[in-house]
């Protein structure tokens, strides 16, 4: 019995060995157009194992270079696509920058700060309404991450703390009742939940 630890380790594993034996024996071929028919096998092959993306373009891409890299990139055939470089497979990626800006409150993320800077620069009934709805906004995310109500205060402090003191809430504004966005939230979790039940039946 033959075990895996003694047999030769796979490039990409996700194909399993059978594919990686065909590309083996299309090597083996010297006359191009059996080589040729019997990539193009391989290809239509690999990509039955995920039919519903065989025929995306982006994908194809994929399994050809894919197969160039399965084979060393010794195999010179018709490819409806350019070979991939091994060279720079072999680069390593540029190393990211860590992001610096400080979310002053993580329940409120980067997108109400994103959401504030677009409103400072507003003027008039528009500043007012965009004022408005980052208000009921916040006060969303405030409820669904600390799960508990919340005084309409603090929103208007933080609010105030958020945008330097640029951004203030009309005198009859109203705020979203903590109870409609529980209840919100609760249907949200349960029509999840019967989808998922529905869906493993």
């Amino acid at each position: 019995m033959e075990y895996n630890t003694k047999r030769e380790s796979l490039t990409i594993p996700e194909y399993g060995r059978h594919v990686q034996k065909m590309i083996s024996h299309a090597l083996t071929l010297k006359d191009k157009d059996k080589q040729q028919k019997c990539v193009d096998a391989i290809i239509k092959f690999m990509g039955q194992m995920n039919p519903h993306l065989r025929d995306v373009k982006e994908f194809s891409h994929k399994l050809w270079d894919h197969l160039h890299i399965m084979s060393n990139f010794e195999l010179d055939l018709d490819s409806p696509y350019p070979k991939p470089e091994a060279e720079k497979l072999k680069e390593k990626p540029k190393r990211m920058s860590y992001p610096k800006n400080k979310i002053r409150f993580s329940y409120y993320g980067n997108t109400i700060s994103s959401m504030i800077d677009v409103a400072i620069q507003k003027k008039g009934v528009e500043k007012e309404i965009l004022t408005g709805m980052i208000a009921n906004q916040m006060k969303k995310s405030y409820i669904l991450f600390n799960q508990g109500s919340v005084d309409n205060n603090i929103i208007k402090l933080h609010l105030k703390q958020l945008s330097d003191d640029q951004l203030k809430l009309s005198d009859d504004f109203e705020f979203v009742r903590s109870s409609s966005i529980r209840q919100n939230s609760n249907n949200k979790k349960f029509h999840k939940r019967k989808n998922f039940k529905r869906k493993n039946k």
